[in-house]
């Protein structure tokens, strides 16, 4: 490789990082083809923030008082699955590519699934539509929705989870 590719390299992997900030994308993978035998193959991925958004909301909540003690009893508790990382659910579905998410077909189409539906191994869970590419994602295992973590028209990120299956 010569020196003025290198230095080409250097720069469009740069901007590559720039882009990558300025459009806050956590992961973003090129291949540049210089020849038959000569090509450059670049990912350039970064951290996401750290979620502390519900830290902040259960530090800034009041205590309870008394006259409150029963509307609190009423209402049910959250669970710990409910609080924990959708990604890092057993179930979880996640996103093999970047791209906008459908829920149905074609618009006034029924949804693919609902919460609580039951889909068999392979049925399409939803699309996910990249470079004017629809993409079925089919459900890996048969099961039950019990959660849909995305909303019809919404970006996606690769790895992003979709839908958690029971």
């Amino acid at each position: 490789m010569t020196k003025n590719t290198h230095d080409a390299d250097v720069a469009f992997i740069r901007a590559l990082a720039e882009l990558l900030n300025e459009n806050d994308l956590t992961e973003l993978q090129v291949k540049r083809d210089y020849s038959e035998d000569d090509s450059l193959n670049v990912r350039v991925s970064r951290k996401p923030p750290q979620q502390i958004v519900a830290a902040q909301q259960a530090v800034a909540a009041p205590a309870p008082t008394a006259a409150a003690a029963p509307v609190a009893l009423a209402a049910p508790a959250p669970s710990a699955a409910d609080n924990a990382d959708p990604a890092s659910d057993p179930g979880a579905v996640v996103s093999p590519m970047v791209g906008t998410i459908y829920m149905q077909a074609e618009p006034g189409a029924p949804a693919f699934i609902s919460v609580g539906s039951t889909v068999a191994e392979g049925d399409t869970l939803l699309i996910v539509e990249a470079m004017k590419t629809m993409n079925h994602i089919p459900a890996p295992h048969a099961g039950t929705v019990k959660r849909i973590l995305v909303e019809d028209g919404a970006a996606v990120e690769f790895g992003a989870p979709l839908v958690i299956l029971a």
